[in-house]
């Protein structure tokens, strides 16, 4: 686990911009655990990409870029890069495990447009 000693001074904390529930905050925290490793955070970018324009992409990132807005969730960072928090703002991060879906959802009030099979927005 990151200390604030440990965080960029660019950094910003900013809890309101996303939200993760504690659902999906138990599942990156067994997700992280199972890596073995205790420096990781749950990024959330956007990124050009889909059939909608713009597309998520969720991964586990050790690193501290200029401008990121962290927000902690139950023992788990998540960490928006400077240029995707805007299309994040208000976005909740959950975990679904049911027969008709498995894995995380995003539900993002910015999101005008979606395509059909959920993977993009604008």
């Amino acid at each position: 686990m990151t200390t604030p000693a440990q965080t960029e001074s660019t950094a910003e904390t900013a809890p309101s911009s996303i939200v993760l529930t504690d659902v999906a905050a138990q599942k990156v925290k067994a997700l992280i655990e199972q890596e073995g490793r205790d420096d990781l955070r749950l990024r959330v970018a956007v990124q050009p990409g889909g059939c909608s324009g713009l597309r998520y992409q969720l991964f586990f990132d050790e690193r501290s870029l200029d401008g990121d807005v962290v927000s902690g969730f139950g023992g788990v960072e998540v960490v928006v890069d400077r240029m995707s928090a805007p299309y994040l703002t208000g976005a909740t991060i959950d975990f679904a495990d049911r027969i008709d879906a498995q894995g995380f959802t995003i539900d993002n009030p910015n999101a005008q447009n979606s395509c059909a099979c959920g993977d993009s927005f604008h």
